[in-house]
């Protein structure tokens, strides 16, 4: 029996799909290849190139192939972008997850893991959430996790279905270079990105009402992220409730401490410039993640310095020459700051 992965060849889809594998579990991969790329999977892995939109196909593979549960990642995910384009967010993610679900539906009973997103929460009073904290998604992003959510709930009080659905706060990392996150939406490529220019990078905001005015997040490994998919799948095999789960480390970190590690790391002090806010960006979100550990037994292993390295030997790897200072330094040997005016 096999977990059907869609988003399978994502950055964060990849590592779901390897760490079930390091498990044991068989794997059938789904993804449209719009942003995934197929490389991230191995050979062996029986990739099908499709959208969760298509029920049909869809359908058709749950009939096909033994299928126990599904994974679903498939999703937009760019706050900024949402905001342009609210109407193609709900279309990708909340009418394909529909799509999706109506398939589910119509077969035999399976285990559900939705990924969802600490975007759900928008600016929480005091930074910090839990699980029963007060929703307020500030971007089209964080309403169509939020919806995805509800209708996931619905479709299992209605069919049936063992779910659950974790709340990521922001990734970082990877357990090699072929599954490095090659996006340019998120903080840390981003910043190698620009280091390996030679160029500054964008700082949005420092007028936040945090210790340094930068936006201060919640950094988790994406190993651990992965570990915890295949223990909420086991976990539903078995027949647990699982619900809503945040995935986190419990600590924050500014966007300016993050440049620190990286220029810790790296060799190279990160030049940085302040741009405006971004619409939908809260000034703090930090999880509480007692209930992981309780219903999962999971926490995140990895520290900062631990997601922050594996970030750059996989950026250095796979671009040869762009990180040339490269350093093992140890965590909270922190370079110093550049800045231009």
């Amino acid at each position: 029996m096999s977990w059907l992965v869609t988003g399978a060849a994502g950055y964060i889809g990849a590592h779901v799909v390897a760490a079930l594998r390091a498990e044991g579990e068989m794997v059938v991969a789904l993804d449209d290849l719009s942003t995934g790329k197929s490389e991230r999977l191995p050979r062996d892995v029986n990739l099908v190139r499709a959208s969760v939109a298509d029920r049909d196909e869809i359908a058709s593979l749950l009939g096909d192939q033994e299928i126990e549960g599904i994974i679903h990642l498939a999703a937009r995910k760019s706050v900024e972008e949402s905001v342009r384009d609210p109407i193609g967010y709900y279309t990708r993610n909340v009418a394909g997850l529909a799509c999706l679900l109506d398939a589910v539906a119509s077969s035999p009973t399976r285990p559900f893991v939705f990924s969802s997103s600490a975007a759900v929460y928008g600016t929480p009073s005091g930074g910090r959430v839990d699980e029963g904290s007060p929703t307020k998604p500030e971007s089209p992003y964080g309403e169509t996790k939020l919806a995805g959510e509800w209708l996931v709930r619905a479709a299992a009080r209605a069919h049936g279905l063992r779910w659950a659905a974790l709340r990521y706060f922001n990734v970082v990392g990877a357990a090699s270079p072929a599954l490095a996150d090659a996006g340019t939406e998120n903080l840390v490529p981003r910043v190698l990105t620009a280091l390996a220019e030679n160029r500054p990078v964008q700082v949005f905001g420092d007028d936040y009402p945090t210790r340094d005015g930068s936006c201060i997040r919640d950094y988790v490994g994406v190993e651990d992220i992965a570990r915890a998919h295949v223990l909420a799948a086991r976990a539903l095999r078995a027949g647990q409730d699982v619900g809503v789960l945040n995935l986190g480390r419990g600590e924050g970190a500014t966007v300016l401490e993050v440049l620190d590690e990286i220029g810790a790391v790296s060799g190279r002090p990160v030049d940085y410039e302040i741009a405006g806010r971004r619409p939908g960006d809260p000034a703090e979100v930090v999880a509480r993640v007692h209930r992981a550990e309780r219903v999962l037994g999971w926490r995140a292993d990895q520290d900062l310095a631990d997601m922050v390295r594996s970030a750059c030997r996989a950026f250095a790897r796979r671009h040869p020459g762009a990180l040339p200072g490269l350093s093992t330094s140890a965590p909270g040997d922190l370079a110093s700051r550049s800045r231009r005016p």
